[in-house]
Formats: structure tokens, sequence, C-alpha cells
């Protein structure tokens, strides 16, 4: 009757393997699991910040182009119209500044603001430059607990020619 026993305990060994290795595969699954989660959830919020960066850029390439059309009256006046619209920093921040104010704000973007760099570099081309606070679904929250947001910058140009 020993040797029937003895013989159960070599099967379970063999089918069960040994016992010091239960339940390392519970670990090795429950550290997987927990990995690709937070490639998930990273990937969730990287997919979040480009889509808001896509928005604020759309927003400033709307308002450069609306700050390219924008004359300055004082200089056309004096020196004519040559074959570009004159264009001075006062009149693309303006023209900026109007454009976002009738702009609903993109949905990711919590608030946006014209950068101080907008304006024209030439006297013919504007320049408009925003940044904006971006809203990030997954992690969002625990940046906001640190004090601490994603912040995108984006600059646009355009150039209205007359001839």
């Amino acid at each position: 009757m020993n040797v029937g026993l003895r013989g159960v305990g070599q099967l379970r060994r063999r089918l069960h393997g040994p016992g010091r290795d239960r339940g390392q595969v519970g670990v090795l699954i429950l550290g997987l699991f927990v990995i690709v989660v937070v490639l998930i959830l990273g990937a969730v919020d990287v997919t979040a910040a480009q889509l808001a960066r896509m928005r604020l850029l759309d927003t400033a390439d709307a308002a450069a182009l609306d700050a390219a059309d924008a004359i300055d009256e004082r200089s056309a006046y004096r020196d004519g119209v040559p074959d570009h619209l004159a264009l001075t920093d006062a009149s693309v921040q303006a023209a900026a500044g109007a454009h976002m104010g009738r702009t609903p704000l993109p949905s990711g973007i919590t608030d946006w603001r014209l950068v101080p760099r907008t304006g024209t570099p030439d006297g013919s081309t504007a320049v408009v430059t925003l940044q904006g606070r971006a809203r990030l679904p997954m992690s969002g929250w625990v940046l906001e607990q640190l004090g601490g947001s994603v912040t995108i910058t984006v600059t646009s140009s355009a150039r209205a020619r007359l001839g």
C-alpha cells in the first residue's frame, strides 16, 4: 500500500510541478497587467495632448491669417500700399486678440493666451504665438495635485500679398 501512495505522490509532482513555485505565475501576470495598464493610460494622455496641440495650432493659423489682413492704416496712409500689407506689432496683436475673443476655447484646452512674441518681424508677415494648458484625461488630476500642468506653445505665421 505504501508503494501505491508513493506513485500517486510522484504523479502529483509531475502534474503540478514543485510546490515552491506555486503562485509565482500570478505575481508575474499581475505585474504585466499593471505595466500594460500604465502604457495604455500613457498613450491616452499623449494622444489627448497631441490633439490639444493640433487644435491650438488651428487657432493660431486662423489668427495669423486674420492678422495678416489687418493693415496698419496709419502707415498705409503715410507710406502708401506697396505689394504687401503694412503690419505692425500692435496691429497683429490686436487682430489676433480679436480673433481669439470671438473663437470658443477648443476642447482639451483649459485656457490660452497670446505670447508677447506675437507681432511682425518684417512689417509684412504676421507671427502669432499662442500658449495654452492641455487637459489630460488620465493623469491630469495627478499633475494638478503636484501643482503642474501640460503647457503647449505653438507659433504660426501668415503673409498677405497684394499682387
